[in-house]
């Protein structure tokens, strides 16, 4: 069984032996962040697949018609106020004042550009799929944008909020705000608070108001915050939970969100034992998730069905076939199941599971292991993305509420009329019908067992004591112009 990078964990350790405590940064220095990611801050988003550090860069360097406050809620950016008509097929957005770094106003024409690229059919945004529903995007006045919807969507907002739907310029990808780039060769991102109608553009901002932000992987990330030389840490997932610990960060600074979103194993072959819904069901039975989660992350929430609540369903959440049986009873049922399997086919039954790397991965798999070994199964990991796996961990954050979200990314290889039914959710030509077909979907793939959901996305943040605004959502999304009190 793979074990934890060691050598990363003592070089934590060496590390944060030398460093001083949190409270060491004073209150007005720069904010410095660290982003869980990629080094290469700016980036197309509409060109290719964006990281978590790209995306915390691109949501402070440039905003589309909305954005997130610190709640995860909706707030005004380029659009100053909105209305939704037609049953939120129409959606009308009278902009505000907004300018690019040089002073020119930032126009309705080029919004209008800009977001069609970003809608367009061969975008490479995880947000693709979901807003092929845009028919139209239309300058109506240079103060007034409508977007025409193919069929309703009352969730469209938190799309555009996404921060792949930034407006920015091309090829330089300068955005209005909420901040500015500092020109000049730096470690990471120097940023300073976007002008606002009546600045004076000389003016020079406090220190604290500034914010350096860096791109940069886990183990880094943590050591700076734990050396005193950061004041917070974004993007954290389960795979590098484990070094917290392990580098003594202090429990006051560790955040954890309540993320809504998918976290579970995707069927990605339904051959050999998994077959049948039965043996796909018995491994979900042989899983302990309470368990699981707290001896993980004490506190993280364990999830026995895929949507999270009913959200735009018209039915409650459908449960997994293997909640109708007592916990006790599971593992034993489950075992049954293997050894009839056994008695027929003469032979062991193997399952590939693919999992990312990192410590916290490998904590998982244990789990993931023990549970398979218990019922007869004999388990072997593999990385994301091997053609060999039979089951893939599935770890995402719901962009937007909207149950075909959720069914849509669970079904990666479930039945031909399930995938019918979660297309059908997204042409029906009203709020009813899409309802309806979200509950018949989402029933149907919980009793094909086609997705073993075991808890909510595991999202965290290192948050130092001087940023008192920082507040954990559903979204798992921290604005860096939100992190201080004005």
């Amino acid at each position: 069984m793979p074990r934890p990078r060691l050598p990363v964990i003592a070089l934590l350790l060496t590390v944060a032996a030398c460093g001083g405590p949190e409270g060491q940064r004073k209150d007005d220095a720069p904010v410095v962040v660290s982003a869980i990611g990629s080094d290469r801050l700016l980036v197309d988003p509409s060109a290719t697949t964006i990281d978590h550090a790209q995306a915390v860069a691109l949501g402070a360097t440039a905003q589309g018609l909305v954005r997130f406050d610190r709640n995860g809620q909706i707030e005004p950016a380029l659009a100053e106020r909105w209305n939704v008509f037609d049953d939120a097929r129409s959606y009308i957005f009278r902009l505000g004042e907004a300018t690019w770094p040089g002073g020119q106003p930032v126009t309705a024409g080029e919004i209008v550009r800009v977001l069609r690229r970003a809608v367009a059919a061969n975008s490479k945004s995880r947000l693709a799929p979901y807003l092929a529903v845009i028919d139209e995007i239309v300058e109506m006045t240079p103060q007034v944008i409508e977007v025409r919807l193919k069929s309703p969507r009352p969730d469209l907002l938190n799309l555009f909020a996404q921060p792949e739907m930034a407006v920015f310029r091309a090829p330089s990808l300068a955005g209005s705000g909420p901040f500015r780039i500092v020109p000049g060769k730096r470690d990471g991102l120097l940023l300073r608070p976007a002008e606002q109608p009546g600045d004076d553009p000389r003016a020079t901002p406090a220190p604290q108001e500034l914010v350096r932000l860096r791109g940069e992987r886990a183990a880094a990330a943590i050591a700076r915050f734990r050396d005193g030389a950061s004041d917070l840490v974004l993007g954290g997932t389960l795979s590098d939970w484990p070094i917290l610990a392990a580098a003594g960060i202090a429990p006051d600074n560790i955040r954890v969100d309540s993320a809504a979103g998918l976290f579970g194993l995707a069927i990605l072959r339904r051959d050999g034992f998994l077959t049948t819904p039965q043996n796909r069901a018995a491994i979900g039975m042989a899983i302990d998730r309470g368990a699981l989660t707290s001896a993980i992350a004490p506190g993280w929430d364990p999830a026995e069905t895929i949507l999270p609540a009913q959200m735009d369903s018209s039915a409650p959440p459908a449960p997994g076939s293997w909640m109708t049986v007592a916990p006790n009873q599971r593992r034993a049922l489950a075992a049954q199941r293997v050894r009839e399997w056994q008695s027929v086919h003469r032979g062991p039954v193997e399952i590939t599971l693919a999992l990312p790397s990192g410590a916290g991965a490998t904590l998982l798999w244990g789990h993931l292991a023990s549970a398979m070994i218990a019922i007869g199964i004999t388990p072997k990991r593999v990385g994301l993305g091997d053609p060999r796996a039979d089951l893939e961990l599935v770890d995402a954050v719901a962009p937007y509420d909207s149950g075909r979200w959720y069914l849509a990314n669970a079904c990666r290889a479930c039945s031909d009329d399930t995938a019918t039914l979660i297309a059908a959710a997204r042409d029906a030509p009203d709020l009813y019908n899409r309802g309806h077909r979200i509950a018949e979907a989402d029933a149907m793939l919980a009793s094909d067992v086609a997705f073993l959901p075991l808890a909510q996305p595991l999202r965290w943040s290192i948050v130092a004591l001087r940023l008192s605004n920082w507040q954990g959502n559903a979204r798992a999304w921290h604005p860096l112009n939100h992190l201080r009190k004005q």
